[in-house]
C-alpha cells in the first residue's frame, strides 16, 4: 500500500498555486451551494456537502462565505447548475477530463471546446477517456503529520484502499463512496487534512518533458480560468526538474 505518487504531489502542488484565490474561493463556493441544494443544508446529514465545507477549509475560504454558500442554496434566486462532464485530449496525446458546473450548457460547451482547440487538444465524446481512469476518495496529509508507517497504519483502520508516501505528502486512496467516513476517521488520528476530495485517479500515466509539459499546462490552465469549470484532471507525470522549470 506504499509508494510515491508524483502525479498526486502535481495535481495538489498546481492545486495550491492556483492563479486567483477569489476564482478557486468562487468554485469551492458554488459545490457547497449545490450540495446543499441537492440534500439537506445541515453537513451532518448531508456527506457531500461536508465534503465540500470540510475542502473549503482546509483552501482557507472564509467561514463566513461557506455560510452565505449554504444559505444561498435555500434560496429561492438560487441558480439551477447542471453537472457535466467534458472528455478529450490534450497535446502529445494525454487523457483529459474537464468536470463542469453550468446554468447554461450551450454556453459551457462551446467555451469547453474552443479552449481544447485553441491549445492544441480536442474534444471527445463523453466516455472516450474516463475508462482510463478510477473515480476515487484522496485525502492528503503533509508528510509531518506522520510517518509513512504511521499513517498507513491509520488509513487500513479507517478503511481507505491505498497510501503513496513521498517526501511532502501522505497520500491516502479509498473507494469514491466511503470518502466521507474515511475522511472523518483519519481526521480523529491524524488532525485536519490538506486535503479531501473526490478525483479521477489514472490508471496509467504518460510522462512528458518540458515542451510538452509547457503546451498541456497552457490548456489546463485555460479551462481553470473558465468560470463554468470546477476541475481539470489529465493523466500525466513529469519529473521534479521539468517542475522546476515551468
Amino acid at each position: 500500500m506504499a509508494g510515491h505518487s508524483k502525479w498526486a504531489n502535481i495535481q495538489h502542488r498546481k492545486g495550491r498555486q492556483d492563479a486567483a484565490r477569489s476564482k478557486l474561493f468562487s468554485k469551492l463556493a458554488k459545490e457547497i451551494t449545490v450540495a446543499a441544494k441537492m440534500g439537506d443544508p445541515d453537513p451532518d446529514k448531508n456527506p457531500r456537502l461536508r465534503l465540500a465545507v470540510k475542502e473549503a477549509k482546509s483552501q482557507s475560504v472564509p467561514k463566513d462565505v461557506i455560510d452565505r454558500a449554504i444559505k444561498k442554496s435555500q434560496g429561492g434566486d438560487a441558480e439551477n447548475y447542471e453537472e457535466i462532464r467534458y472528455e478529450g485530449y490534450g497535446p502529445n496525446g494525454v487523457a483529459v477530463i474537464v468536470e463542469a458546473m453550468t446554468d447554461n450548457r450551450n454556453r459551457t460547451a462551446s467555451s469547453v471546446r474552443s479552449t481544447f482547440g485553441k491549445n492544441g487538444g480536442n474534444l471527445g465524446e463523453t466516455g472516450s477517456v474516463s475508462f482510463m481512469f478510477d473515480r476515487k476518495g484522496q485525502v492528503i496529509y503533509p508528510a509531518s503529520a506522520g510517518d509513512a508507517e504511521d499513517v498507513l497504519m491509520a488509513a487500513i483502520e479507517a478503511g481507505a484502499e491505498d497510501v503513496e508516501s513521498g517526501e511532502e505528502w501522505h497520500v491516502v486512496w479509498c473507494a469514491d463512496t466511503d470518502l466521507a467516513e474515511v475522511s472523518t476517521k483519519l481526521e480523529e488520528q491524524l488532525g485536519e487534512s490538506e486535503s479531501t476530495k473526490l478525483v479521477w485517479r489514472p490508471q496509467n500515466t504518460t510522462e512528458l518533458g518540458l515542451e510538452d509539459m509547457q503546451k498541456l499546462m497552457k490548456l489546463i490552465d485555460a479551462l481553470e480560468d473558465d468560470d463554468d469549470v470546477q476541475t481539470v484532471t489529465a493523466n500525466f507525470e513529469t519529473s521534479d526538474e521539468v517542475m522546476a522549470a515551468l
